[in-house]
């Protein structure tokens, strides 16, 4: 193992070595892409000359702005034929995803929904729908018993009553 490893200094010699070959053909690419956009400039943009007069610039700029309107109007076109390539290629991809019927069918688990929750995801959230199944029932009514109030009266005829024999007797019939 020790024979195979490369001792530290020999590893960077190697390494600066190599950046700076990769340095050089970095420049040399560099100058050629220069000097390809200036070949490629001097064939497709002839030098600018200018008329001495303004009727004659009027008509260069006319021109020029006939050509930016015809080169506008070219790319519109290969941007919307690029727009529809696209929307095929997706509708063809998702044609070949349904072919090769790569979709599992998840298992299904057993969910408690009340009923308004399930109406609101079978017909969506447009559709609010209510549905209490408690209002639905036969209400029945607990009849309220009240007590009979007794009519409190004046306090000394309420003693006199209770005073004597037929008062306790009255006041244990009453008790029972």
């Amino acid at each position: 193992m020790s024979e195979k490893k490369m001792s530290s200094s020999r590893r960077h010699y190697l390494k600066s070595l190599m950046l700076s070959i990769a340095k050089g053909l970095l420049e040399d690419e560099a100058k050629e892409n220069e000097q390809e956009r200036i070949r490629w400039m001097a064939e497709n943009c002839p030098p600018l000359s200018l008329p001495g007069g303004t009727q004659q610039l009027q008509e260069f700029l006319k021109e020029l702005h006939h050509k930016i309107d015809v080169i506008d109007e070219e790319r519109y076109d290969l941007e919307s034929k690029v727009n529809k390539a696209t929307k095929e290629i997706e509708d063809l991809n998702i044609k070949v995803i349904d072919l090769k019927g790569k979709f599992k069918k998840p298992t299904l688990r057993k969910v408690r929904m009340s009923a308004d929750a399930m109406l609101q995801a079978l017909l969506g959230s447009k559709h609010k729908v209510s549905m209490d199944l408690r209002s639905n029932l036969k209400q029945v009514k607990k009849e309220v018993k009240e007590e009979e109030l007794r009519n409190v009266g004046d306090w000394r005829q309420n003693i006199e009553d209770k005073s004597g024999m037929d008062g306790r007797k009255k006041m244990f019939e009453s008790e029972g």
